[in-house]
């Protein structure tokens, strides 16, 4: 009798939301589409209460598939980007109730050096939001932190204690990628591959070229990886085959110059693996190269600002307008952002302007000398261009240095565990998920996506995975990761 009822009222619900929808069809057609969208948020609710790693799944296939309010023509200064914003929300509560009453995060990952750093950072922000220029808009930029920082990195350990969960979730979010990297070659195809087009091509999943090619960049030496692992199931391998080959033809018509460089430098890391250095001895390098520009920057800049070389589809000019600092208008118009970065810094040193209030404070720090065709005065077009001057203008001194140790951290976590794992499978995954976070670091240089999801998810994914890599994995033996 029980099962009887059950089965009634089952049929009443869905006679009764067919009926609802034909009234609104009929009368109200502007309810429709909000209107039938309840049985997906019903069944995501379900499914959160249910399963919460389903959800996280959901979360990251969706992500390079999401499409954000101010592309949909809706944006009225708030943005989201739909449907993974809202599903990073709700499982940030989610999370947030469960450690509350049960303390669902490991020690030893909220102790991990990583961990510590990431919430110092936050900490950081939380008080100079309290002194912002801004408050609504650091306010903002904070929620949206923490919820990128609870679903894809808090949340990500604990999937992540399982190594085959690592995989699903690099080619989860890999498949979305090729979806989007498919329809949007076979657009620009359609154009003949005109460079000019590269840019908006990419909408509405991305807002611009160099946030896709940041993102192709950094999967292609993961995809590389799981090929080379010997425990990864031989379909995941084919699969991988696959997407690299559509990665690698979506990153060249991309015209993404930055994401040539950050692969560059992605297979220089692998080339110091090889050869087993150690970071230590890579940082020293890099400081001594530091000091040599900035002994003889006049000298560098001079060279740079003979070259006339414009980024016109050709590859190979691709490559040279990459140092072009007196033509190519994105170049120029990067220097214009940086000088404003470091000109507000000057102005405010120790708190800086707010969190994300770069964009809409820069422009009075213009130099007429220094503007292009594309600057503008509203703050429409985009942020500081760096992920390491941004901070710097927004969180002061504290800010930049905050992002250095965590990088830094980050890359002798990697070459750590690269000489110290012992299975050769999760070695070789390790060296892949370090390349991939490497062409991130150097996208930093020269853009900053981190206040979106499309970079956030794996940004925090790879990093929640050395993580995990480090306080579960590392030493496990090979029999005991089939995957």
């Amino acid at each position: 009798m029980q099962k009887t009822k059950n089965t009634y009222v089952f049929y009443f619900i869905v006679v009764s939301y067919i009926l609802v929808n034909a009234y609104i069809l009929l009368f109200d057609k502007g309810l429709f589409y909000i209107y039938n969208l309840l049985p997906i948020i019903l069944f995501i609710v379900l499914l959160a209460v249910l399963d919460i790693e389903k959800i996280m799944y959901i979360m990251v296939f969706s992500t390079p598939l999401a499409i954000s309010l101010k592309e949909l023509g809706i944006y009225n200064g708030f943005n989201l980007s739909l449907p993974t914003e809202p599903l990073m929300i709700g499982m940030t509560l989610i999370y947030i109730l469960n450690e509350i009453s049960h303390g669902i995060t490991d020690k030893k990952v909220l102790k991990h050096p990583i961990t510590i750093i990431i919430l110092i950072q936050l900490l950081w922000m939380v008080i100079t939001t309290i002194f912002s220029e801004l408050p609504i808009i650091s306010v903002k930029y904070i929620l949206s932190r923490i919820w990128f920082l609870t679903s894809c990195y808090f949340m990500a350990t604990l999937l992540f204690k399982q190594q085959k969960k690592i995989i699903n979730h690099i080619l989860l979010y890999a498949l979305a990628l090729a979806i989007v990297s498919v329809i949007t070659t076979v657009k620009h195809a359609s154009f003949g591959f005109d460079e000019k087009t590269a840019d908006w091509i990419v909408s509405p999943f991305y807002n611009d070229h160099t946030a896709y090619g940041c993102a192709l960049a950094m999967f292609i030496p993961v995809m590389v990886g799981i090929i080379f692992m010997k425990n990864v199931n031989p379909f995941f391998k084919i699969i991988s085959i696959s997407l690299l080959t559509i990665f690698f033809i979506a990153i060249i018509v991309s015209y993404a110059r930055a994401g040539w460089l950050s692969l560059a430098v992605s297979i220089a890391v692998l080339v110091t693996l090889l050869l087993k250095i150690k970071f230590r001895t890579l940082l020293l390098t890099l400081i001594g190269g530091i000091m040599f520009f900035l002994a003889f920057q006049s000298e560098v800049l001079m060279i740079l600002g003979r070259n006339n070389t414009d980024s016109d589809g050709d590859f190979t000019q691709n490559i040279e307008s990459m140092t072009n600092i007196s033509t190519d208008v994105s170049n120029v118009e990067r220097l214009n952002r940086w000088n404003c970065a470091i000109e507000m810094f000057q102005e405010k040193p120790f708190l800086g302007f707010g969190p994300g209030t770069y964009q809409f404070l820069y422009a009075p720090f213009q130099k007429s000398s220094m503007k292009t065709v594309i600057s503008t005065n509203f703050g429409d077009k985009g942020n500081a261009h760096s992920e390491y001057l941004g901070p710097l203008s927004e969180q002061g001194f504290m800010g930049i240095i905050l992002v250095s140790i965590l990088v830094l951290s980050v890359m002798f976590l990697g070459y750590r565990l690269v000489y110290t794992v012992k299975d050769k499978s999760l070695k070789i995954l390790t060296i892949a998920i370090l390349m991939g976070i490497s062409t991130y670091f150097v996208h930093g240089f020269l853009n900053n996506f981190l206040d979106t999801d499309k970079a956030s998810v794996p940004f925090w994914g790879f990093l929640a995975m050395l993580v995990c890599i480090d306080v579960y994995h590392k030493n496990q033996i090979e029999e005991e990761n089939k995957i």
